[in-house]
């Protein structure tokens, strides 16, 4: 069983770069794909991107694509989120998931098993 911690969410200004972390505790993360997905106030869960098992696959929203990049250290259990040219439409909490899933199924919430608490990203205009 996966558990996931986020970390390095905060406030920025409009234009400005975080990035995310989020650290998995179980012993099999490498055969876990990884996603990330934030939920705004009075919206639903939606998808940010994803990253295959081995890291040699990435999918993006439309929205963040060409901004954020997704990566992952299997030999550290974590994986990441760079956002750069953050805008305040991307305001919101920010999770990761895990999922046995891979291909084009990772772009959705059911695939996933496990989540983490969340970590919230506020941009300021």
């Amino acid at each position: 069983q996966e558990q996931l911690v986020e970390s390095g969410g905060g406030l920025v200004q409009a234009g400005g770069s975080l990035r995310l972390s989020c650290a998995a505790s179980g012993r099999t993360f490498s055969n876990y794909a990884m996603g990330w997905f934030r939920q705004a106030p009075g919206k639903e869960r939606e998808f940010v991107a994803a990253i295959n098992q081995n890291g040699g696959r990435t999918f993006y929203a439309d929205s963040v694509k060409g901004r954020f990049t997704i990566s992952r250290d299997n030999a550290k259990n974590l994986v990441y989120l760079q956002m750069n040219g953050l805008k305040p439409d991307d305001t919101a909490v920010y999770y990761c998931a895990a999922a046995e899933e891979t291909g084009w199924a990772l772009t959705r919430a059911a695939p996933y098993d496990y989540w983490g608490q969340g970590t919230q990203v506020t941009v300021s205009s």
